[in-house]
């Protein structure tokens, strides 16, 4: 019999092209820039994307003290945490977690687009979040990229 046989590779962590993305916050949406850069660490715009195995690219985030949040999120969006104490649960703001810490509102919100196992733990350390134009990714040498011309 003569028939073509097509085989589905499935990628391993030797044979995963990963690469380094730059990716400027400047002027983004949180929700909508989150969501993009989650699916560049899970490796969701590669042909050869394995949904078990990291094959997604190294992010690393510049500005992200200049993204926005739309209508009145930065009064109204809470972020909920508990000491572990009775009684210890705790709330703050968007606008007092984003003056704590800037970069800390952009990795939560990344954090929770990702999966909720020992996967999502290992992408959430291919990313880098910092305030400001400088990086400490120089030596990788990211190729920058527009959020904008991804789906």
């Amino acid at each position: 019999m003569d028939s073509l046989s097509y085989k589905t590779i499935s990628a391993t962590k030797a044979t995963a092209d990963k690469q380094w993305v730059l990716v400027d916050a400047e002027g983004q949406t949180l929700g909508r820039l989150a969501s993009k850069v989650a699916k560049i660490l899970r490796g969701k715009y590669k042909p050869s994307y394995t949904p078990h195995v990291d094959c997604g690219d190294n992010v690393v985030i510049i500005n992200a003290e200049k993204i926005n949040l739309t209508g009145n999120k930065w009064n109204d969006k809470t972020y909920v945490r508990h000491t572990g104490y009775p009684g210890g649960q705790r709330t703050l703001s968007a606008t007092e977690l984003f003056e704590k810490d800037a970069t800390r509102l952009v990795e939560k919100s990344v954090k929770g687009m990702l999966p909720k196992n020992k996967l999502g733990a290992e992408l959430f350390r291919n990313l880098k979040v910092y305030v400001g134009a400088e990086h400490g990714q120089e030596a990788q040498k990211p190729t920058a990229i527009n959020l904008n011309d991804l789906k």
